[in-house]
């Protein structure tokens, strides 16, 4: 990005500054930068893009009055412009216990969506992007800790959102996303500690990946659509063994309960 001089024909310093923070606006509109995320520092910033330190300050001025930059004294951030809506969502749902469902079924539909435009839209670095998140999978599904493999099975999803190409679902997704990895909606450990599951949930998971990189967008909804239902009906079956489970303790402990008198 050009533009520091004041000469004819150049852009003027109001205007670059416009133009950086349109670029940057750019990049977290389209999941480039992300929530969370820092940026270089101002200096390495400025080198970065080509332009003057006072240009690229005015443009991060501008992000913060649009609530899409937080400045502080550890430098600058990608706002959590979701915060507002995904922040009263999360205590919410906390209190309710059918929420994994909800969310289940609702992204039952989300999820075999993104993975059918994934396989129409993905250019050739979201396929490797893909191939290279599938692999660590495999590379931890070999490891007897399965919180890693949890860890890549969010990223991998989050993948198939950004091939998808739709900003609204990046993001929406993206927030819950970060939920789901705060044990918002369920304890994803547990689920990948049930006996057989996490074998099935890494065939599952990379289906939906030889989908998208054949580009067989019918088959991509349909092993994304099996891939949630598995999961639905897994945290159901969870629940009821813990329901089962806390009766029978309740049972054992009884006795602490009521007055027992020996009988001779």
């Amino acid at each position: 990005m050009q533009g520091k001089g004041q000469g004819k024909g150049m852009i003027k310093p109001a205007k670059l500054a416009d133009a950086i923070a349109d670029h940057l606006e750019t990049l977290i509109r389209e999941g480039v930068l992300r929530p969370g995320e820092k940026l270089l520092p101002e200096r390495d910033l400025a080198l970065k893009l080509d332009v003057s330190r006072p240009s690229l300050r005015d443009a991060l001025e501008k992000l913060e009055e649009r609530g899409l930059l937080v400045s502080g004294r550890n430098g600058t951030h990608i706002a959590q412009f979701l915060a507002p809506i995904a922040a009263p969502l999360a205590a919410l749902l906390q209190s309710d216990p059918d929420a994994p469902f909800h969310y289940l079924e609702f992204r039952t539909s989300i999820e075999a969506a993104a993975a059918k435009l994934a396989a129409q839209r993905a250019t050739d670095l979201d396929r490797k992007a893909i191939r290279a998140l599938a692999q660590r999978m495999r590379d931890a599904h070999g490891k007897d800790d399965p919180s890693e493999e949890a860890d890549v099975d969010a990223q991998l999803h989050l993948a198939f959102y950004e091939a998808a190409h739709n900003t609204v679902m990046l993001h929406i997704m993206g927030a819950l996303s970060e939920m789901l990895r705060n044990d918002v909606f369920y304890n994803r450990d547990r689920l990948y500690t049930r006996p057989g599951v996490r074998d099935l949930l890494l065939d599952q998971h990379l289906a939906i990946v030889d989908a998208v990189l054949a580009g067989d967008a019918e088959a991509a909804h349909a092993a994304a659509e099996a891939h949630v239902m598995f999961t639905l009906h897994t945290l159901r079956e969870i629940r009821e063994d813990d329901t089962r489970l806390e009766a029978s303790l309740r049972r054992i402990g009884r006795t602490d309960l009521i007055e027992t008198t020996e009988r001779a």
